[in-house]
């Protein structure tokens, strides 16, 4: 295991038995099974180490949630979009838990600026979805349904948060692609116009240049194990590279990346490069 994936996955154990702040460094490392030095090797602070778990959960996030709005048939996305959005809030919900109990000050304003990039991310994938699914036959009200869908995401994510419940995923995705097509087809009265939609605009995110990618990609061959993965990470450094490789050639190597753990921001990024 990476060594960084292994100090993730043992703090969260720790701050999941005794909160953010009563865990300290030692502790982790003790956890863990390793020296300070490494720790620090790894991240220059515990700071550092949780705004790294927050991005190690929202880049497989929006990287998943990329694939769906992507690759579904229509007559799925719907469904697919808001069961992977809630099985994903399910599996890491323990960790949303512990950062909106105890936030450290300190961390409030990087933050901030985490959740607004990721946010704004998302918000890409969301439009691109009702593109495929209602066309123009929605134009007028698309940015009103754009933030109905959001506010069904951040409603019900309330009952993973705040309560105990079992939850079946199916229906309460079915019910929402319900609620969502009624809006679509029968919503008359549009209030979010696109000139809104400007001023609340989060800042343009600086794009990834392709030099930087190769790099990331590079330092991704160095990190996993795994043949079939490596090799795939090899050859689409060669594509970006020299632009060898047809389209299914490409596309099948973004698939034999995609599920792994360490590669789902880098097969996202690297989805949007080759426009797939």
């Amino acid at each position: 295991m990476v060594k960084k994936q292994l100090i993730m996955e043992r703090a969260l154990e720790l701050f999941a038995q005794q909160g953010i702040d009563a865990t300290s460094v030692q502790q982790i490392t003790d956890h863990c099974g390793i020296s300070k030095g490494a720790f620090y090797l790894a991240y220059k602070s515990k700071d550092e180490l949780i705004l790294a778990m927050i991005d190690h959960f929202m880049m497989q996030f929006t990287s998943d949630l990329d694939y769906v709005v992507k690759n579904t048939n229509n007559d799925q996305l719907l469904y697919e979009f808001y069961y992977t959005i809630y099985s994903t809030f399910q599996k890491h919900s323990d960790f949303a838990k512990i950062l909106i109990k105890e936030q450290s000050q300190s961390l409030n304003n990087d933050l901030f600026l985490k959740i607004q990039y990721y946010d704004s991310l998302m918000g890409k994938s969301i439009l691109l979805m009702l593109e495929r699914l209602y066309g123009e036959e929605i134009t007028p009200i698309k940015f009103d349904l754009f933030f109905c869908i959001r506010g069904f995401m951040n409603t019900y994510s309330h009952l993973f948060l705040f309560f105990n419940l079992p939850l079946d995923l199916e229906i309460l995705s079915k019910s929402l692609v319900e609620k969502t097509n009624l809006l679509a087809r029968h919503s008359t009265i549009p209030f979010i116009s696109e000139e809104v939609i400007q001023l609340v605009k989060h800042p343009k995110s600086e794009e990834v240049s392709k030099e930087q990618l190769v790099e990331m990609v590079v330092q991704k061959i160095d990190e996993i194990e795994e043949p079939i993965e490596k090799e795939s990470l090899i050859l689409l450094k060669e594509q970006l590279v020299n632009q060898t490789y047809s389209p299914a050639i490409i596309k099948g190597l973004l698939e034999n990346i995609k599920d792994h753990p360490q590669c789902k921001w880098i097969s996202y990024l690297l989805r949007n490069y080759f426009d797939f």
